[in-house]
């Protein structure tokens, strides 16, 4: 796993690259990370989420994460079986995550990709935050793949 925080134009901005091997199909850790109303039980930084509109695979939904409660406003687009991509447009979270889903021998590998930063007063968090997110990631992956493993 590798894990990077790096300041650009005096903004500091989380990048944080993990993966993990499971032991189940593609098909059945895409039934899970897919599944958007669930990722409360498995991301414990995301409090709530509320779906706001869906047009195709193009998703747009508020969440509540567990910073300050903070409410935050992401357009989701899927590419089925393959990655889900998530932009922060407005909210304390500024930049992106991507699950990224491949076939891997006897199983498949999911890796989650971080490019982030906290915006106004906050960023100064950026750092502190960073490692919320990466240990909150490894903990998702962890429990997606428990779940899978045993579906």
């Amino acid at each position: 796993m590798k894990t990077n925080i790096f300041k650009k134009n005096h903004v500091y901005m989380a990048i944080i690259y993990t993966s993990i091997d499971i032991n189940a199909s593609v098909d059945t850790v895409w039934n899970i990370i897919s599944d958007l109303d669930s990722e409360p039980k498995f991301w414990k930084g995301t409090k709530e989420t509320r779906l706001v509109s869906r047009d195709g695979n193009v998703i747009t939904r508020e969440i509540v994460i567990a910073f300050r409660d903070s409410k935050c406003m992401q357009k989701i687009t899927m590419q089925p079986k393959e990655k889900i991509h998530a932009e922060f447009t407005d909210g304390i979270i500024k930049g992106s995550k991507t699950l990224s889903l491949k076939p891997k021998d006897c199983g498949s590998s999911l890796e989650a990709n971080w490019d982030v930063k906290m915006s106004g007063l906050a960023g100064m968090f950026t750092g502190i935050i960073k490692k919320h997110i990466r240990s909150g990631t490894e903990q998702a992956l962890e429990s997606i793949k428990q779940k899978a493993e045993s579906s």
